[in-house]
């Protein structure tokens, strides 16, 4: 394996472990990056005008999606689909904090998370 193949990994368990971590471990902490003034995932959709069921289908997507960039470092073939799919779903992120004005740092971490997706996409083989 190459450098780059190993960059690449470290890109994809770094993703992946930041979507699950927010999704899965601390969907209830409050953070200086949730949207509107809410102090839990469900209340950060809801700032957005989004329904929980809606937050929950978007949770699930995430989720999956960055389970498929993990087995995406042994099965290469999953690689697009998994990174731009969280791709779209992260610009979707920027698209809600756009939507109800929120500054523009608390963005930042989708913005970031784009990036990297876009990284592991051009640097596949």
């Amino acid at each position: 394996m190459s450098t780059t193949d190993y960059i690449v990994i470290a890109l994809k368990i770094i993703v992946a472990l930041s979507i699950i971590n927010v999704w899965v471990i601390q969907p209830n902490k409050k953070t200086k990056w949730r949207g509107g003034n809410a102090d839990n995932i469900v209340e950060e959709f809801k700032a957005y005008g989004l329904s929980k069921s809606f937050c929950y289908g978007i949770g699930f997507l995430k989720v999956s999606l960055a389970l498929l960039l993990l087995v995406s470092i042994k099965f290469n073939s999953v690689t697009l689909l998994a990174s731009s799919g969280l791709a779209l779903l992260l610009l979707g992120s920027i698209a809600m904090h756009i939507k109800i004005k929120d500054p523009l740092y608390m963005s930042f971490p989708a913005f970031l998370f784009v990036v990297l997706n876009v990284v592991i996409i051009a640097l596949t083989r």
